[in-house]
């Protein structure tokens, strides 16, 4: 295709990167903090961290993590908290560190923690208190001291002052108040940054631009969650292609709106990493669904910048005080981690100036590999070009590349892409050919280089932008005593984009639904757990007996 989607760049744009300034993210992020260190980092609940503060408490935490939890450059350290001021404080402190990362959802289950734990070797832990009971349920089948779990309370950066509201949205899954764990050895989150000294802290020196700063897991057609294994090098490219592509916002004048999980690596990136380096003002929002509270803050504080998925802006055309916001000020709106609807997209351009465009990228990919022109130029329904630096194939079956506007699995080359699966050589070879690595998305390419996509290659299911993996969900389901047999597909849904249905073969006729439902609840997080169940004598196979995923979803869908 030799790079025809270059001559559709912006004018201005460059069609590579240049030299990365710095070798690692703890560099850039303390040339930032000093070089914008009266301004205003994070906002959250009434709460402001500048970023002179950042920095000095991430240095502080960095000191706590080396000398007080004597942990050594290359460990693996696990972050499990949703969007508050403690999140950006313990990443940075731990890129300081020389750690490898962990980012983990809040809401797991006990199961699904204890894989991505063990999985990356992880021998540290900072967690909202609220979850800490599932923590305590699987820590001896892990590498964590119990001296080494830091337990973090919503009000730990609020001086004492803690909003009621604020406790309901973040314990929303959360039975009880007061959750009921038992783990004395663990370390309060206002005691590690008292113990921590950022003035006596010292940086490590052997941290390279190829070292693993980040496991970012994903998951697989195996249904088993697996690492993409992110270094400095990576990281750091992806925020040059992004600056290089988004050149409409100014150097220490926006304010970006972070109402995706921190955790997500499309937030990481182009939420946090990304605003760093030009200084920008970032609002967190803890708990987007509650609607209300989420459209008082954007009212709150007028911004420039908001990213999102297709249900957070649906969610948001669809309140009555949408209507109030204040958009004098947007200069950018992106969606991304599942596709646009075109009505969301038409209704948000009835009330907003600034279009909303799409962009594309995966874990493996640090994330952003395409994005939309921001001048005007977008096409609704494209994910958009490649950005700098990056190639893009388009490969039938016999990875062989296809001509243009042919459908093929997306395939993509650039600094930004992962080195590989943590510990997974041969996924990781199953995983990249000729150096391109094998989405597993099919897509098409249009004669000006806008690429698109069709159809999920693996059979993964996005609900509310989060991944679904039917070989968990099905295994979950088979491991109840009265299931025979399970076929879990992803269907349409107006909400979330997608949502979970399930075939079920008893094996037991006394099994009901309910008992299934409670069941899956165990061991799936909300979001995966199936929205529907179909009771069904058999289920279609293929000639060597796997299930037929296919089959299934379309006669729900003719139903």
């Amino acid at each position: 295709m030799s790079s025809i989607w270059k001559k559709s760049y912006p004018k201005g744009i460059p069609h590579e990167i240049a030299k990365l300034e710095y070798p690692t993210v703890g560099e850039m992020f303390r040339s930032s903090c000093r070089k914008y260190a009266d301004r205003t980092a994070y906002l959250n609940a009434g709460h402001r961290l500048s970023y002179r503060d950042l920095e000095l408490r991430a240095l502080g935490f960095a000191h706590f993590l080396t000398e007080s939890l004597k942990l050594k450059k290359g460990d693996a350290f696990a972050i499990q908290m949703p969007n508050l001021l403690q999140y950006p404080i313990v990443f940075f402190g731990a890129v300081l560190a020389g750690l490898r990362i962990v980012n983990m959802n809040p809401l797991y289950t006990a199961r699904e923690m204890k894989h991505q734990l063990v999985d990356a070797d992880v021998r540290a832990i900072v967690i909202l208190e609220n979850f800490a009971d599932k923590l305590e349920e699987i820590l001896p089948d892990t590498h964590i001291d119990p001296h080494r779990v830091v337990l973090t309370r919503v009000g730990d950066m609020m001086g004492g002052f803690l909003k009621r509201t604020l406790v309901n949205c973040v314990v929303k899954r959360v039975k009880k108040m007061v959750p009921n764990y038992s783990l004395p050895s663990h370390v309060p989150f206002r005691k590690a940054l008292a113990e921590g000294n950022p003035h006596d802290y010292v940086l490590p020196t052997m941290v390279q631009d190829s070292d693993v700063v980040l496991l970012q897991y994903t998951g697989g057609t195996t249904g088993s969650a697996k690492g993409a294994a992110l270094s400095h090098r990576n990281l750091l490219s992806n925020i040059a292609q992004i600056a290089a592509w988004i050149d409409c916002l100014e150097e220490a004048n926006e304010t970006v709106v972070t109402a995706l999980p921190m955790y997500h690596i499309f937030a990481l990136s182009c939420n946090v990493l990304y605003p760093l380096t030009i200084g920008a003002s970032n609002v967190l929002i803890t708990n987007p669904r509650d609607m209300k509270s989420f459209i008082s803050d954007l009212q709150r504080y007028p911004f420039s910048f908001i990213t999102g998925v297709n249900t957070l802006f649906n969610g948001l055309l669809n309140q009555p005080a949408f209507a109030d916001i204040d958009f004098s000020k947007i200069k950018l709106a992106v969606g991304g981690g599942m596709t646009l609807q075109k009505s969301v997209v038409e209704s948000w351009g009835k009330w907003v100036k600034t279009p909303l465009i799409e962009g594309y990228g995966l874990s493996e990919t640090s994330p952003v590999l395409t994005i939309n022109p921001a001048d005007g130029t977008h096409k609704v329904g494209s994910i958009g070009l490649p950005v700098p630096s990056t190639e893009i194939r388009i490969l039938g079956s016999d990875d062989k590349e296809l001509p243009l506007g042919e459908i093929g699995e997306l395939c993509a080359r650039g600094p930004q892409v992962m080195s590989g699966y943590w510990n997974r050589p041969e996924e990781t070879k199953r995983s990249f050919v000729e150096g391109f690595l094998k989405t597993g998305d099919l897509a098409r390419m249009d004669e000006d280089g806008f690429l698109y996509l069709v159809e999920r290659k693996k059979e993964m299911i996005i609900v509310s932008g989060f991944n679904v993996y039917p070989n968990e969900v099905e295994g979950v389901l088979t491991s109840h005593p009265q299931v025979l047999e399970a076929g879990v597909v992803g269907v349409p849904a107006d909400k979330t984009g997608e949502q979970v249905i399930a075939f079920v073969v008893k094996r037991e006729d006394s099994l009901t639904e309910e008992e299934l439902r409670s069941h899956a609840k165990k061991d799936l997080a909300a979001y995966k757990c199936p929205a529907q169940y179909r009771f069904v004598e058999d289920l279609p196979k293929s000639p060597v007996g796997k299930i037929l995923r296919r089959v299934l979803r379309e006669t729900w869908l003719a139903k």
